[in-house]
């Protein structure tokens, strides 16, 4: 079973994941951020993945460190679900549109971790949410998962529809790239024979 559960806790956020990589797009999220939850469930649902997680955090200062390390235990709970990595087809890519906003995103199950993210919001919070943070989720969560990562927002003229479209693509980047290949069966999706 590629699942995982994990938990983080420092003297500044509690997390717990649970992650299915095999699911039905099943979540539960409880982090005190609704913004992210919303976000958080995009991924879930596009992804085919089952994801909980319950969060708290020192959201009285701010909410960079909850969002920081709820990318870092998602992306532990990845790596550890991801298992040895044979037969998966490793790369993934997805583009999707929201009215008139646009992202693309593409990924490596690489075992080397690295983000390119370029999006210019067009606003410098959603709601309460401060957009600088969507950056630290993705960061934290490729240093963890051990993924390549590039993220574009290719147009947008709404900050919520540029977030969205980001974690759409996300969610469908993923799915793509933890596909089982039949052809690839119990091979390393690498020339290298490591992952």
């Amino acid at each position: 079973m590629r699942s995982a559960k994990v938990s983080r806790n420092t003297l500044e956020t509690q997390i717990s994941v649970e992650l299915d990589m095999d699911g039905s797009g099943q979540a539960k999220f409880d982090t005190g951020l609704p913004f992210l939850d919303h976000m958080l469930d995009q991924v879930a649902r596009h992804g085919l993945l089952d994801i909980s997680i319950f969060a708290k955090g020192d959201l009285h200062i701010d909410a960079h460190h909850t969002v920081e390390d709820i990318g870092i235990t998602l992306g532990q709970a990845f790596n550890q679900a991801v298992g040895d990595k044979k037969g998966l087809r490793r790369y993934g890519h997805a583009y999707v549109p929201l009215d008139e906003a646009l992202s693309r995103v593409v990924l490596d199950i690489s075992g080397r971790p690295g983000l390119m993210f370029n999006c210019d919001f067009v606003r410098d919070s959603i709601g309460e949410f401060d957009v600088d943070l969507i950056n630290e989720f993705f960061q934290g969560f490729v240093n963890h998962a051990l993924v390549t990562l590039h993220i574009d927002n290719l147009a947008g003229g709404n900050a919520h529809h540029q977030a969205e479209t980001i974690f759409k693509a996300f969610g469908r980047a993923l799915r793509m790239a933890l596909e089982l290949d039949p052809r690839m069966a119990g091979v390393m999706p690498s020339t290298k024979g490591a992952l």
